[in-house]
């Protein structure tokens, strides 16, 4: 009888475990697939908010993940009596040595998270990060942000490189102003060039009108007089209105008679052989 009693006993045991097995496989697997399907819909949610950065998506989705995955880890060995709160002081020391061990990762995502909460860059804004590179915004990811240049080649900067130094956003305002500086040589009449460059951009419909175009002296260089056209665009508008401005300011003022802005100089001859 007292052997029949432990071989129940230890069948019991065995059956125990193997219900702690099941169990923790079902946690696991449930658990994997719902921090899954959260990361899906946190992706879905924040594309479809249209207040909401898109850039946003990678870091949310991340922690959302990997947030639930930690507590059905945890879950997971508590079903085997594992001290949990032990684990945890455990994950707690090797975190502060691994924090240690990767400062520059750690500034990397504190950067990324400053970049995302201040937003001085977007996905798909045209932004120029001084001294490191110019492109539009493909991601800001947890570690890493990656910009495609305007010859189509992708590249990825860190994170804290971007936040520590200054970044010039030229997609931000819808409406960006255009300068194009003009020669006028001197003896050729300024005020008519004025008036031809301003019937000019006054024509065009991609020109704003408010503010209103400016053309103007701005002052004198060697062989000329520096006029400065200024005129406002939408920012779509503003690459294509600057090459066709370009073109169409030499075919007008050349058709007026105005001579080309050729830097030219006077050179005066002394003769050094003449007897005094």
């Amino acid at each position: 009888m007292e052997s029949v009693s432990l071989w129940a006993s230890d069948l019991s045991a065995f059956e125990q475990i193997a219900l702690n097995l099941l169990l923790s496989l079902v946690i696991l697997v449930v658990g994997w697939w719902i921090s899954s399907l959260a990361g899906r819909a946190v992706e879905r949610i924040i594309r479809r908010a249209s207040q909401i950065d898109h850039t946003v998506v990678p870091i949310a989705q991340s922690v959302v993940i990997w947030a639930i995955r930690i507590f059905v880890i945890i879950a997971v060995l508590a079903r085997f009596g594992v001290q949990t709160a032990s684990i945890i002081a455990i994950l707690g020391a090797a975190g502060l040595a691994i924090g240690l061990a990767l400062q520059g990762t750690l500034q990397n995502i504190a950067a990324g998270i400053m970049l995302l909460v201040l937003r001085p860059l977007r996905a798909g804004e045209f932004v120029s990060v001084v001294g490191k590179g110019d492109g539009t915004v493909h991601e800001v990811g947890l570690f890493v942000s990656t910009f495609v240049q305007a010859d189509g080649i992708y590249f990825t900067l860190p994170n804290s490189l971007i936040w520590g130094n200054p970044i010039i956003n030229y997609s931000r305002n819808k409406t960006r102003r255009l300068d194009i500086e003009v020669g006028v040589r001197y003896g050729d009449d300024v005020d008519q060039a004025i008036d031809l460059l301003t019937k000019l951009v006054s024509a065009r419909s991609d020109v704003l009108q408010d503010p209103a175009p400016q053309v103007m002296a701005m002052g004198y260089k060697e062989s000329v007089v520096s006029v400065n056209i200024r005129a406002w665009a939408n920012v779509e508008d503003y690459w294509n209105l600057r090459f066709e401005l370009h073109k169409d300011i030499v075919k007008t003022l050349a058709q007026a008679g105005f001579q080309m802005p050729v830097p030219a100089r006077q050179v005066y001859a002394v003769n050094l052989d003449k007897k005094h």
